[in-house]
């Protein structure tokens, strides 16, 4: 799953294989969305967690509701100033339709993990990657980064992962 290069919000190419071997939160991010404030949970999650090999990644996507309108400098500012986010983001993208890009192509294929397949439902949806790059668990907007279910699932895979590693 982790193969491709993206783009950062600062305009740099990043290649997905630098995350080989660590734990992920791949969430797609808006603005100006009710969901905006989970930025602080993300946040959060990364500074708890960031040390033992976890990572949130976050992808704008203003494709619901138009909640992602700003260049990428737009977005790098909102992030830093109202929440001051320092896990990796990058470029706006499409998560659903005929421009997705191949990320989230593969995230909602049923090939990903047969469990979590199907299209992007809203803004802060969240996957779980496991350090061999296989999806773990898909969470829904609603659930909070700060929820109990999201937190033990990382917890879980952390431990998991580095009892393997």
């Amino acid at each position: 799953m982790l193969q491709g290069k993206m783009t950062s919000l600062a305009g740099q190419e990043v290649d997905l294989s630098q995350y080989q071997g660590t734990v992920l939160l791949v969430v797609n991010v808006a603005s100006e969305c009710g969901y905006t404030p989970q930025y602080r949970g993300l946040q959060a999650l990364y500074n708890k967690y960031g040390a033992s090999g976890f990572m949130v990644l976050g992808f704008p996507c203003n494709q619901f509701g138009h909640q992602e309108p700003g260049s990428s400098q737009q977005i790098a500012q909102f992030c830093q100033k109202h929440y001051g986010v320092t896990f990796d983001m990058f470029e706006k993208v499409d998560v659903n339709g005929s421009n997705q890009c191949d990320l989230y192509k593969h995230l909602t294929s049923p090939e990903a993990h047969a469990k979590y397949p199907g299209p992007i439902q809203w803004n802060f949806e969240k996957f779980l990657i496991a350090r061999d790059g296989t999806v773990v668990a898909r969470f829904g907007s609603s659930v909070a980064p700060e929820s109990k279910t999201l937190v033990e699932a990382i917890e879980r895979e952390l431990k998991r992962s580095a009892s393997t590693a």
